[in-house]
């Protein structure tokens, strides 16, 4: 137990230190400060706040609920609908909560035991629990991964996990099967896939800080879109997501900034002012963080609309 809680510790110091060197940042405007998008300027909304959290990952339901998970415990939380409370919805079988995603089938997978990033290439610790959102039953899905900080699924069901303090990326065949290690980019954190499931989308936010694509065909040859240098070099790029159009959108740790890359190497900014930013997701459904709405959700328990 004591390993574990140093791990967590660890982990949640890391997303401290990113949200004191974003506020540290704020006090040099010219930091990591990418033009604004066409259109963009509309101040952030705050939707929620999960006092004492830090939020790894997101993701909304067909019902417009938000689906969280923290850094502190091993519980998944749930949000109804903007302005509601969080409330504990799921506990974990291991130590920190990662990425969230939906299945095909709607069940949500939930990456769990990244207590030992930084070893995980070769120890393996992580997993994905599968869980009922109708009745908030857990069951195992898959193990053996390095692990699972960002999770992305394909129509067929096919899992992707990555890994932001390590190398591999894993993949969960739809049969069960765990491969660890069907891909090497180091630092790969948030995940997301094209429409059409040719390429996973994976934001590199401590090595070579940028935003990268992995052909599904061709893992061994990724693409780099963006590489952050100059002064956005320690933007910290996360939890990312793609719009209507493919394009990724990205949240920074430490520059607190929303950046949508539109081509390679060229970017801007659709919000500023959030340090600490550690994931984005769209909403999903009618009501509730419904969808056409894009949510900011970070280390400092706070979800914005953006």
């Amino acid at each position: 137990m004591r390993g574990i809680g140093f791990a967590r510790s660890v982990r949640i110091a890391a997303a401290g230190a990113a949200v004191a060197a974003a506020l540290s940042l704020l006090s040099t405007p010219q930091a990591g400060a990418a033009p604004l998008c066409p259109g963009a300027g509309r101040a952030p909304v705050l939707v929620g706040r999960v006092p004492g959290a830090a939020i790894e990952g997101a993701a909304v339901d067909g019902a417009g609920r938000l689906y969280l998970t923290d850094l502190r415990s091993n519980r998944v939380l749930r949000i109804d609908r903007p302005g509601a409370p969080a409330v504990p919805f799921a506990t974990l079988p291991g130590p920190i909560g990662g990425g969230l995603a939906f299945a095909p089938d709607g069940g949500l997978l939930v990456g769990y035991g990244d207590a030992r990033v930084f070893v995980g290439d070769v120890a393996r610790p992580a997993g994905i629990v599968k869980i009922d959102v109708g009745t908030g039953a857990v069951r195992p899905f898959a193990s053996g991964l390095s692990a699972a900080n960002g999770l992305a699924v394909t129509r067929d069901g096919t899992v992707y996990a990555t890994n932001d303090l390590a190398s591999l990326v894993g993949r969960v065949l739809p049969n069960g099967v765990v491969q660890p290690d069907w891909a090497v980019l180091p630092s790969a954190n948030g995940a997301a896939l094209s429409g059409d499931d040719r390429y996973l989308y994976v934001s590199r936010t401590f090595a070579n800080p940028g935003v990268s694509r992995i052909p599904l065909a061709n893992p061994a040859a990724p693409e780099s879109l963006v590489d952050f240098g100059g002064a956005d070099t320690f933007v910290a790029p996360d939890g990312l997501v793609l719009d209507a159009a493919g394009r990724p959108i990205v949240p920074t740790d430490v520059s607190g900034e929303i950046l949508r890359v539109d081509g390679p190497n060229r970017y801007c900014a659709l919000a500023g002012g959030l340090p600490g930013s550690s994931v984005l997701t769209f909403g999903n459904g009618g009501a509730g963080f419904s969808a056409g709405r894009l949510f900011r959700a970070g280390f400092d328990g706070d979800i914005y609309e953006i």
